[in-house]
């Protein structure tokens, strides 16, 4: 399976945040959608990203403070990101290695979704669930 799969699954909207946001309005942002990371964008070009890890982070530096702080300033600035044509598998393989939560997916430097590690497993389960119906389908014709 390929990341453009689970993108036309899930849906290849993304929320994004700019730079100039405070640490305090993301918060609510990652709130109100459910999520536990934003793409940071500034005149459409992706910068970085933001995430309950860098919030964690900034808040045992600086405490209270680093609420009033804007998202560039805790943001993650070295992004790995996949192509719509990636699989699964390979894309599983680097968030575990790296300890990532999630990818930006690009295509020709244009953002085209995000995906989670929550996908990653879902999309797993789903193929684990396909192959076992086959399995139980064929002996039921045995």
């Amino acid at each position: 399976m390929r990341i453009a799969d689970v993108l036309r699954n899930k849906g290849s909207a993304v929320t994004t945040v700019c730079p100039e946001t405070s640490v305090r309005e993301l918060l609510d942002l990652l709130t109100r959608h459910n999520i536990g990371a934003l793409i940071v964008v500034d005149n459409d070009s992706v910068i970085g990203m933001v995430s309950e890890r860098d919030v964690v982070r900034g808040i045992q530096q600086r405490g209270a403070d680093a609420l009033t702080d804007r998202v560039f300033d805790i943001m993650t600035t070295e992004l790995f990101t996949c192509l719509p044509t990636d699989s699964i598998d390979s894309l599983a393989e680097t968030m575990t290695e790296h300890r990532i939560r999630h990818l930006p997916v690009m295509l020709d430097r244009r953002l085209v979704g995000i995906v989670s590690i929550g996908d990653v497993v879902k999309s797993r389960m789903d193929e684990l669930q396909n192959e076992r119906d086959q399995l139980e389908s064929y002996i039921d014709r045995g």
